[in-house]
């Protein structure tokens, strides 16, 4: 059985991503919870996933002696491995478009990222209304999520990023719509549907559930609250 292994499910945007993707594609795996302590070269988090892997990260990938890690790198490699899944558009265009985007989410939206952590318990509405109004990279950062979803929903007429049907992109993209609800940033009535589309996924239900359920209260993860 291939084990992957995530962070705390409230926090771990990185991990939601193959996590969601997975299980909404019924691709069977054993979930490894390794909670956050701290990310200091001598926690007990690095000492146990820098034995997976070297750049002591999550997610992880293991399928039997195979090691995969980083998000993009288990999504591509998925894709090969069940190609009967479609977890990428059917055609070459939109399949570029897709990669591109999801590549743009990766190496991109960093004032978005580092300024609205994924915190999927909390609400805090007014700190998001003050990013919005006090970091400029924040608001840009979140004008071009919508004009890239409302672009790609519209030719392709939804429900999905590409289509009818989850995949990849829309696991990329899943932590940013968590983001943007806990941090009640401002998007378009489409947007928000769509936002409530994915979330309704059982397979990504199942993930904020378990979110939701965590009683970790970590203070390195919420600079702007100190209690859960």
């Amino acid at each position: 059985m291939r084990k992957l292994y995530v962070g705390n499910k409230n926090y771990s945007s990185w991990s939601m991503r193959p996590w969601v993707l997975m299980k909404q594609a019924g691709i069977d795996f054993e979930e490894v919870v390794l909670r956050f302590d701290s990310f200091e070269a001598d926690s007990q988090f690095k000492h146990t996933i820098g034995a997976l892997n070297p750049v002591a990260k999550v997610p992880v990938l293991v399928d039997g002696d195979l090691v995969v890690w980083d998000t993009l790198a288990i999504a591509e490699y998925l894709a090969e491995a069940f190609p009967e899944k479609q977890l990428w558009p059917r055609s070459v265009a939109d399949r570029a478009r897709a990669r591109s985007v999801c590549a743009e989410m990766h190496a991109g939206f960093g004032g978005l990222r580092n300024h609205c952590g994924m915190n999927i318990e909390a609400s805090l509405p007014e700190v998001g209304a003050r990013l919005m109004k006090e970091v400029p990279e924040v608001a840009s950062d979140l004008a071009r999520i919508v004009q890239m979803w409302s672009g790609l929903l519209e030719v392709h007429g939804g429900p999905m990023l590409f289509g009818a049907q989850f995949g990849i992109a829309d696991a990329y993209f899943a932590p940013i719509g968590t983001r943007i609800k806990t941090f009640g940033l401002p998007v378009p009535p489409h947007i928000a549907d769509y936002i409530e589309r994915v979330q309704a996924l059982p397979g990504v239900k199942a993930w904020i559930d378990d979110a939701l359920a965590e009683e970790d209260f970590l203070p390195f993860e919420e600079p702007y609250r100190t209690r859960r």
